[in-house]
């Protein structure tokens, strides 16, 4: 279902969190639970995952994880704010210790002139430290930048746990 490189990343992460004893949250609109379903196809992730919300509507977001909803008047769904915010609110709403977000236009609609589709805004917190954001524009299709933001979202994993690629 998955390929095989984000599968073999996605095992490692869960191995390492296993063993410092950290657990994961994710929160994801455009990808619709996909990197919760990456995370939860390696076997034992139980011990590591410890939830994921799809927040697809601004309702959810607000609802499920907190995103204040002026912050979406003002920035919009697929922000670098928003994206912050999500990730914040999971570890707000969970006992996670590392969480990531995704927002972003998947395509082929949804588009505008200032938010192409394939533009993507991942966020990541850990507790007790400010959330973080990274914006990324992918080229290719709905499946190609869901794919490629399973792949950034893997790598702010890695990178916030000092895990090389």
């Amino acid at each position: 279902m998955f390929p095989d490189d984000l599968l073999s990343r996605a095992a490692a992460l869960l191995d390492h969190c296993r063993t410092t004893g950290l657990r994961l949250a994710t929160v994801e609109s455009c990808t619709g639970g996909l990197l919760a379903g990456l995370l939860t196809s390696v076997a034992g992730s139980s011990a590591v995952f410890e939830r994921g919300w799809v927040t697809y509507t601004n309702e959810a977001k607000s609802q499920c994880v907190g995103v204040p909803a002026d912050l979406l008047v003002r920035h919009g769904a697929v922000s670098a704010q928003v994206a912050e915010a999500m990730a914040a609110g999971a570890l707000a709403h969970s006992p996670a210790d590392l969480a990531v977000s995704i927002t972003g236009i998947a395509g082929p609609g949804g588009a505008t002139p200032t938010k192409p589709v394939g533009l993507v805004h991942l966020g990541l917190c850990r507790r007790g430290e400010s959330p973080r954001s990274e914006r990324q524009v992918f080229p290719g299709d709905r499946t190609a930048v869901r794919l490629a933001s399973l792949s950034s979202a893997l790598a702010l994993f890695e990178s916030s746990l000092g895990l090389g690629r």
